[in-house]
């Protein structure tokens, strides 16, 4: 199992941060791409689709129900995508690697970070909804962690998303939660809060 399908910006130099965009459900490798150079300008973005189809919806892994995960899936996927993370990494030399998934991309991502803590130094998480209880990942410890969620959010209950929180910080990581006052849906507060937590990135270690 490999990622075959996604999308790239080269960064302005070897050492540029390298920025990993996951998109929602129904979305596509285009989903993010331009947000993603608009949000930390220099770094080296990409932008994997993924490959798991539900009803013609492009998801990055198998579920039995809303909210209900197919947890052998996911932790095939995962490896792929860890594998696909690597290789983009040795490609060059980033001084950081910063993801940055919404929705079934943000589950991916937390996923990942659960699995292979070393692989990102930051990520920002936006609506995320973890059904279970995650192992413990001491490897987070000094990681950034930005989670944003909607306060009426009618896919993503509010205990969740704080329990989320929790874990990120029990594990020693640097994390924080913003909310919005709607639901599932991106806002434009939400993106500005995403933009001031990764654009350090860029002016500190570009």
């Amino acid at each position: 199992m490999a990622i075959e399908h996604y999308r790239e910006a080269p960064g302005s130099s070897a050492e540029a941060p390298l920025l990993v965009l996951f998109h929602g459900t129904g979305g596509d490798e285009n989903q993010f791409f331009d947000l993603g150079r608009e949000l930390l300008p220099g770094a080296r973005v990409v932008t994997p689709r993924g490959d798991v189809s539900e009803g013609g919806a492009l998801r990055f892994f198998r579920r039995t129900g809303e909210g209900v995960y197919d947890m052998d899936d996911l932790a095939l996927r995962v490896a792929a995508m860890a594998d696909f993370i690597e290789a983009r990494r040795a490609e060059s030399q980033p001084a950081q690697v910063v993801g940055l998934g919404y929705s079934n991309g943000a589950n991916i991502l937390a996923a990942l970070q659960f699995a292979r803590p070393e692989l990102f130094d930051a990520s920002v998480l936006m609506h995320p909804l973890i059904p279970f209880t995650p192992p413990p990942a001491p490897g987070l410890a000094g990681r950034q962690v930005l989670l944003t969620a909607g306060r009426r959010d009618p896919m993503v209950p509010a205990g969740a998303t704080e329990a989320l929180e929790q874990y990120f910080v029990a594990q020693g990581a640097k994390a924080s939660l913003f909310w919005h006052a709607g639901g599932h849906e991106i806002r434009p507060e939400e993106l500005r809060e995403a933009q001031s937590f990764v654009r350090p990135f860029a002016v500190m270690r570009a």
